[in-house]
C-alpha cells in the first residue's frame, strides 16, 4: 500500500558489491548484513528511501506511539508517518509502548500499510518515555515485555517477522542483567525473528562507549538465533570492526546514517575486500540533498517540507569542509527557496568533502 507517489531513484545501486555475509530475518532475505535503525524524528520514507538507494538493505521508520498507530488520522502528516514506498521494500515498522493491549491493534495497522517486519522498542532512554513505561523502562519489567512480544506476534500474519530492539539493560546491576537473558531468550521462544542489541544501557543514553564486549557474548549464547549489534556506528570501519569483532549477523546504523546516507555503499566496498571509498564530494553531497529535498516534497507537502529539512541539513553539513559556516545555513531554512540558497552557496564549486565524525545528540535515536 503506497499512501502518497514517489519518484523513481535517478541511479539505483544495483551494481554495489555484495559482501560474503547476507542476512536474513524469518522469511526476508536481505542482501547484505547493513541495515539502517529507527531513528526518532528523522527515518521517515524519504530519509529510508535514500538509505536503500545507497545500499542499506533493509531499513525501519521511526519508532511510533501504539495508540497513535492504532486510531492514526487521515490527515497528511499522520499519514506520512506510516508511508510506504512501492521501492523500498522491505521495510520494518517500530512500535513503542506500554501496555500489551495496545500493542496488537497497532502491529495490524502497520501491516495493513505495508510494513514487512514488525518491530518492538525496548529500548528507547528518552527521559520522557521511561516515566511513561515505554521503551527502555520495559526493560526492568520482563512479564510485561514478553507479554507485549506475544501479543504482538500472535497478531501479525505467520509468515511476517517480528522483530525486538532492546539494550543491553537498564543499568549495570546483577538483576538488570537477569532481564535482559529473560526477555531475550522469551522474545526468541515466543517466535521473534531477530533481536537487535544496543551496546549501552538505558542509563547510559548516548554517554560512553559502546559495549562491544557484551555484543559478542549475547551472539555467543544466541547461537544461530539472529542478532543485530547496534552502537557507535559512525563509520564504515565501525561497521566492519563490529562484526568481526563481535560475531553478530548484522549491523543496524543509527546516529551515522542522518546526513550520511553514503555510509551503507561505504560499508558494503569495505566487506568486499575493496579499498575504502572517499567521502562524498561536494557535488555529490549537492545532488543527495536536491533528492532528499524532493522526496521530503512528495512525502510532507511543500509547506512542511523545509522544516523537516532543516534537521537533516544540520547532519549533512558535517560532511561538507566549511561544516559550521553550512550547519549555519541551513539553520534558517523554512523553505525550499532557502534550500536552494544555501545549496548555491556552498555547494556551487566542487571539491572533495570530509569523513563524518561522532557527535553526541540525544535526540536523534530512540532505542
Amino acid at each position: 500500500m503506497t499512501l502518497f507517489a514517489t519518484s523513481t531513484p535517478k541511479d539505483p545501486v544495483a551494481s554495489l558489491p555484495l559482501p560474503a555475509r547476507p542476512l536474513r530475518i524469518g522469511n526476508v532475505s536481505l542482501d547484505s548484513p547493513v541495515v539502517q535503525a529507527a531513528l526518532s524524528g528523522y527515518s521517515d520514507r524519504s530519509m529510508r528511501l535514500l538509505a536503500r538507494r545507497h545500499g542499506a538493505a533493509y531499513s525501519l521508520c521511526e519508532v511510533l506511539l501504539d495508540t497513535f498507530v492504532a486510531v492514526i488520522g487521515t490527515n497528511r502528516r499522520n499519514r506520512a508517518k506510516i508511508a510506504v514506498a512501492d521501492d523500498e521494500h522491505p521495510v520494518g515498522g517500530q512500535l513503542m509502548g506500554a501496555n500489551p493491549d495496545d500493542f496488537a491493534p497497532a502491529a495490524v495497522r502497520l501491516v495493513e500499510a505495508g510494513f514487512d517486519v514488525i518491530d518492538i522498542n525496548f529500548g528507547c532512554p528518552v527521559k520522557k518515555v521511561l516515566g511513561r513505561c515505554r521503551g527502555g523502562y520495559l526493560l526492568s519489567v520482563p512479564e510485561t515485555a514478553i507479554e507485549i512480544v506475544s501479543r504482538v506476534r500472535e497478531a501479525v500474519p505467520g509468515n511476517l517477522p517480528v522483530t525486538l530492539k532492546m539494550r543491553r539493560g537498564l543499568d549495570d546491576t546483577a538483576r538488570s542483567l537477569d532481564n535482559f537473558w529473560t526477555i531475550f531468550n522469551g522474545a526468541f521462544s515466543r517466535g521473534v525473528a531477530a533481536i537487535t542489541v544496543h551496546g549501552r544501557s538505558v542509563e547510559q543514553k548516548y554517554v560512553g562507549p559502546s559495549n562491544w564486549g557484551f555484543l559478542a557474548d549475547v551472539k555467543r549464547q544466541a547461537q544461530d538465533r539472529i542478532v543485530i549489534g547496534s552502537g557507535d556506528l559512525f563509520s564504515a570501519e565501525a561497521c566492519v570492526a563490529m562484526l568481526e569483532q563481535t560475531g553478530v549477523d548484522g549491523v543496524s546504523v543509527a546516529r551515522g546514517a542522518i546526513g550520511n546516507p553514503w555510509i551503507f555503499a561505504e560499508t558494503l566496498a569495505l566487506l568486499a575486500g575493496k579499498s575504502p571509498l572517499p567521502p562524498p564530494t561536494i557535488f555529490q553531497q549537492r545532488d543527495v540533498l536536491r533528492e532528499h529535498f524532493t522526496l521530503s516534497e512528495e512525502l510532507h507537502g511543500v509547506d512542511r517540507a523545509g522544516r523537516v529539512m532543516r534537521k537533516f541539513g544540520i547532519k549533512y553539513a558535517r560532511l561538507h569542509p566549511d561544516s559550521l559556516e553550512v550547519r549555519s545555513g541551513f539553520i534558517s531554512v523554512t523553505c525550499n527557496a532557502d534550500w536552494q540558497r544555501v545549496l548555491e552557496r556552498f555547494y556551487a564549486s566542487d571539491g572533495p568533502g570530509r569523513k563524518a565524525t561522532a557527535e553526541v545528540d540525544e535526540t536523534a535515536e530512540c532505542v
